[in-house]
C-alpha cells in the first residue's frame, strides 16, 4: 500500500509540475508583441488655406520650402545634440514667427482696424502643463512668451496687456507694433474687406524627443479682418494645441472656432486613448468631423514613435517632418 501511495504521490506532483510550467499563473506561452521603437522627430505646418499651384509663382514656392526645411532642420537639429522637444519647437516656430511668410509674427494679418493681434500656445506631453498668450500685440515672439507662463507662471494663458506686461518682466524683446504691418497684409486685407471674406493661417510644431517626451505648439496672427478683439483656438489648449505622452502632440490650422467647439486638438488625443486608434486614425476621423460641420483647416499630430499625421481639407496646406533615420518630407499642395 505504501508503495501505491508513493506512486500516486509521485504521480500528481508530476501533473502539477507539468501544468505549472505549460500553463501556470494564466500566462501565454507566446512571446510578447515587440513594442515600437521611439525616434526623435519633428513634424510642422506653416498653415493650411486656398494654397493652389496655379497661384504660386516659383520663386514663392521655393521660397516657403526653404523655410520649411530650415525650420525642420533647426528643430532637429535640437533634438539630434540631446535638446528637448520643448525647446525644438520653439526653435521651428520663431523662425516662422520672424519671417513674413505666414501668419504668426512678422507676417501677421491685419485686424479689421488695421492692428496686428497675436496669439500662441505650447503644452509638453509629459506633466501636461501648458501656457498661452492671447492679443499681444508687441512682443516679438508670442511663442516664448507662451513658453514662459508655462514655465514660469502658475497660469495657463495671460492676455493682451497683461500678457505684454509678463513679457517684458521676463526679458522677452517687445517691439512697436509697426513691426508686425507688411504691404502684402495689408494689401490683403483691402481685398478682403471688399469681398467681405476673412481668410486665416496658423504655424505649429510638434516634437519627441530621446527622452520620448512631447511638445506642441501653435501661433497665429489670427483671421484677417477680425473684430471685436476675436480669438481663436491657438492659444486655446485642447483646441489648437495639446500634448500627451500616453498618446500624441497636436497643433491645428484653419476656422479656429471649429476647433474650439469640437475641442479638436484633445478630441484626437481621446480617440487614441479611450478607442485605441492610430495617430493617422485619430487625426483623419476629427479632420472629418470638422468637415462634415463645415470648418475649412487641416492638422499635424505626432504620437511618440515618431508617426505623423498631416490631413487637411483645403487645397494645400505647408508641412513636412523629418524623422531619425528618415529624409526629410516637405509638401505643399493637396495632390503631394
Amino acid at each position: 500500500m505504501q508503495v501505491i501511495s508513493r506512486f500516486i504521490t509521485l504521480f500528481l506532483i508530476m501533473i502539477s509540475s507539468f501544468f505549472l510550467t505549460n500553463c501556470g499563473s494564466g500566462q501565454s506561452s507566446e512571446k510578447p508583441a515587440q513594442q515600437p521603437i521611439k525616434k526623435i522627430a519633428v513634424v510642422i505646418h506653416g498653415g493650411a488655406g486656398t494654397i493652389k499651384r496655379e497661384n504660386m509663382d516659383s520663386i514663392t514656392e521655393a521660397a516657403y520650402r526653404w523655410k520649411l526645411n530650415s525650420a525642420l532642420d533647426t528643430a532637429y537639429g535640437i533634438l539630434e545634440k540631446g535638446g528637448t522637444s520643448c525647446d525644438a519647437i520653439q526653435a521651428a516656430i520663431v523662425l516662422m514667427e520672424n519671417s513674413p511668410l505666414f501668419n504668426a509674427g512678422k507676417g501677421a494679418v491685419f485686424t479689421a482696424t488695421g492692428e496686428n493681434e497675436l496669439d500662441a500656445s505650447i503644452m509638453r506631453g509629459n506633466d501636461l502643463n501648458a501656457g498661452a498668450v492671447a492679443g499681444v500685440k508687441t512682443v516679438k515672439n508670442p511663442i516664448l512668451a507662451a513658453y514662459q507662463v508655462m514655465t514660469n507662471s502658475p497660469h495657463v494663458m495671460l492676455a493682451r496687456a497683461g500678457a505684454e506686461q509678463f513679457a517684458s518682466e521676463q526679458g522677452l524683446e517687445l517691439v512697436n507694433p509697426e513691426y508686425f504691418k507688411t504691404e502684402r497684409r495689408a494689401k490683403q486685407l483691402e481685398k478682403i474687406v471688399k469681398k467681405v471674406e476673412k481668410e486665416f493661417g496658423t504655424v505649429g510644431a510638434v516634437a519627441v524627443d530621446r527622452d520620448g517626451n512631447i511638445c506642441a505648439a501653435t501661433s497665429t496672427g489670427g483671421m484677417t479682418n477680425k473684430k471685436w478683439g476675436r480669438i481663436g483656438d491657438s492659444p486655446v489648449i485642447g483646441a489648437g494645441t495639446y500634448a500627451n505622452n500616453n498618446t500624441c502632440g497636436f497643433s491645428g490650422t484653419g476656422h479656429g472656432e471649429y476647433y474650439i467647439r469640437t475641442a479638436a486638438a484633445h478630441d484626437v488625443s481621446a480617440l487614441m486613448e479611450y478607442k485605441g486608434l492610430s495617430v493617422e486614425e485619430a487625426a483623419n476621423a476629427v479632420m472629418q468631423k470638422l468637415t462634415n460641420m463645415g470648418a475649412s483647416g487641416g492638422m499635424i499630430a505626432m504620437d511618440q514613435y515618431g508617426n505623423v499625421a498631416m490631413p487637411f481639407n483645403t487645397p494645400g496646406m505647408y508641412r513636412g517632418y523629418k524623422k531619425e533615420g528618415e529624409k526629410t518630407v516637405v509638401k505643399i499642395y493637396a495632390d503631394e
